[in-house]
């Protein structure tokens, strides 16, 4: 944690890309990302996969909306 804190903490001019602990998605995201800047066929798959991520979400949140809860209060 110390090691995450003293990079997170560069100063202006020292630009640097971190993400949580335990988060190997997003750094491959990430790193994704940027391939893809000179990449179309990989931006065309990190676009791909985004709205599949967005589309996941959409029906989770359908699917929790139709959840019915009965509350009872003494």
């Amino acid at each position: 944690m110390d090691a995450l804190l003293a990079i997170v903490q560069m100063p202006p001019g020292i630009p640097v890309a971190t993400v949580a602990i335990d988060g190997a998605q997003n750094a491959a995201l990430l790193a994704a990302q940027m391939l893809a800047l000179g990449d179309e066929a990989l931006m065309k798959r990190l676009k791909e996969f985004k709205e599949s991520l967005k589309e996941k979400v959409v029906r989770a949140n359908k699917d929790l909306s139709e959840i019915k809860f009965q509350y009872k209060v003494n």
